[in-house]
């Protein structure tokens, strides 16, 4: 039997076509470059597999967060940064990776309003692009007795979604709560968890992120509650169960730290008690809510005062007549 070759040159040749087929792959890769821009949906290189956006959860973990200033100096070292200097940067890399799997909290403004150079890592970029848009002093919390969603809308408030997307400018002003989006995913939890884990360690006096959790708790403890935000496109229910996102946000807070002395949304609480602690403020919203609701409750009511006041002057019709 004759041996035609050995298994050290079957090797070379395996060797040889993985060499062949690299060369053929990174010249390629060369040539589209230098045809679409590196952000363009045209673009292999940023048209991201599947499978390779599937780590950005992993990324997002506080445990695997990578200086961001050695990301940037990489960066700019590539022949990416030094073909597109004017389309590219490691902010805007960053933004239109992590847009769709950060729970939308990361906002568009961070391109222009955050330096690389400001932000620690990923998580903090994410943190710090959710500083509220106007300055609002932190102050004492008197009371954590806070009206419930459903509560408020019973006292006549109304919900109105937010065109901000930082989850902390909620706004309270003549009977409307404005709330930002927020989208409540599988994943939710996580992105929560760690943005609350490297806020604690990081920013021990300034717990915004901690703060909005605790209010948003406050907020929605029932599924009416949640059942009412969706309504008003406040809350983006991709779970699609009312009952568990309660549930969800309850788990969030569990390790929350909530700092009576030193509480962002104080104010909006003491507006909101004020507001429901007015008894006519309250019966109005019960008696349009009850009996105002639809043209057919309102037409039930003005039947109904009729047929009373037809009854009462047929009474006093009868004792005259005796």
């Amino acid at each position: 039997m004759e041996i035609v070759g050995t298994s050290t040159d079957h090797q070379e040749t395996i060797s040889d076509q993985v060499s062949l087929d690299v060369n053929k792959l990174a010249k390629s890769m060369r040539a589209e470059l230098e045809i679409f821009p590196p952000f363009s949906d045209q673009c292999c290189i940023y048209r991201v597999p599947v499978r390779l956006r599937d780590i950005a959860l992993d990324m997002c973990l506080i445990e695997n967060q990578l200086p961001f200033f050695i990301l940037e100096d990489l960066f700019k070292a590539s022949e990416i940064a030094s073909h597109y200097d004017e389309e590219c940067s490691m902010i805007k890399l960053t933004y239109k990776f992590f847009k769709d799997d950060w729970n939308s909290m990361l906002t568009e403004g961070i391109l222009e309003e955050i330096k690389a150079s400001e932000a620690a890592h990923f998580v903090d970029l994410v943190r710090k692009s959710q500083k509220p848009s106007e300055p609002n002093t932190p102050k004492a919390l008197e009371s954590i007795n806070v009206p419930s969603v459903t509560e408020l809308h019973q006292a006549g408030v109304k919900f109105k979604l937010s065109p901000s997307k930082r989850l902390l400018d909620m706004k309270f002003d003549r009977r409307i709560l404005e709330i930002p989006p927020l989208r409540v995913q599988d994943n939710t939890g996580i992105y929560f968890r760690n943005l609350q884990a490297f806020e604690q360690c990081d920013s021990p006096e300034h717990h915004h992120i901690g703060d909005y959790i605790s209010m948003i708790n406050f907020l929605v403890i029932s599924p009416k509650d949640v059942e009412i935000l969706v309504e008003n496109r406040i809350i983006e229910n991709s779970i699609h169960d009312n009952e568990a996102v309660p549930t969800i946000l309850h788990d969030i807070s569990k390790l929350n730290d909530l700092s009576k002395k030193n509480f962002i949304f104080a104010g909006l609480v003491e507006d909101l008690n004020a507001y429901c602690k007015r008894p006519r403020i309250k019966w109005k919203a019960v008696l349009k809510q009850n009996y105002f609701s639809t043209p057919w409750a309102v037409i039930s009511v003005i039947a109904a005062v009729i047929l009373i006041i037809f009854t009462v002057i047929q009474a006093v019709c009868s004792v005259i007549q005796l």
